[in-house]
């Protein structure tokens, strides 16, 4: 069975300094989220703690999903503090118990949690998909945000995960 994973896409990662394409990024997710939904697939959460005063600390402002990125009653969340959210969870059992054997990902940020979470799932034998323009991050020193993605897509395509755009996802 299929589900979609939305990784990380809390407040404190909207704040002064924007994802590249955030907001883009936002609505696209919100679609996948609503196809899926739609089409009675699991949607599933992940979200990152940081710790004390980190920007996603569990107990800060930033913690919090973006609001047009909120779990409905019933759906999972995972609550994780490394990149991985398989690392010291129960996502792996949360997924298996509930039949899931494929995922669909998307989320922030791509060189973090995105691309450890993608490699733990291909690992754990889930077959992988990731929207490939529905997930992003920021520029760091070295690179601009475009680079990054673009390089780890690369990475991913064909070996951890197959990539397709949003609108190519077929839920159902």
């Amino acid at each position: 069975m299929l589900a979609l994973m939305v990784i990380d896409v809390q407040q404190g990662l909207f704040g002064a300094v924007q994802p590249f394409h955030g907001e883009e990024i936002v609505a696209r997710i919100v679609g996948l989220m609503a196809r899926a939904r739609a089409a009675k697939v699991p949607v599933v959460f992940v979200q990152h703690d940081g710790g004390p005063g980190d920007e996603l600390d569990r107990d800060g402002p930033g913690f919090p999903f973006h609001p047009a990125v909120a779990p409905l009653a019933g759906e999972a969340v995972t609550v994780k503090r490394r990149s991985s959210g398989f690392y010291q969870t129960d996502l792996d059992a949360t997924l298996k118990t509930a039949g899931i054997d494929a995922l669909v990902i998307c989320g922030l940020q791509t060189e973090y949690c995105v691309d450890a979470t993608v490699r733990s799932a291909f690992e754990r034998g889930y077959r992988v998909s990731v929207a490939a323009d529905a997930h992003t991050t920021f520029d760091s020193e070295l690179l601009p945000a475009a680079t990054i993605i673009a390089h780890t897509q690369h990475i991913w395509n064909g070996r951890y995960a197959r990539l397709k755009t949003a609108d190519e996802i077929v839920f159902g």
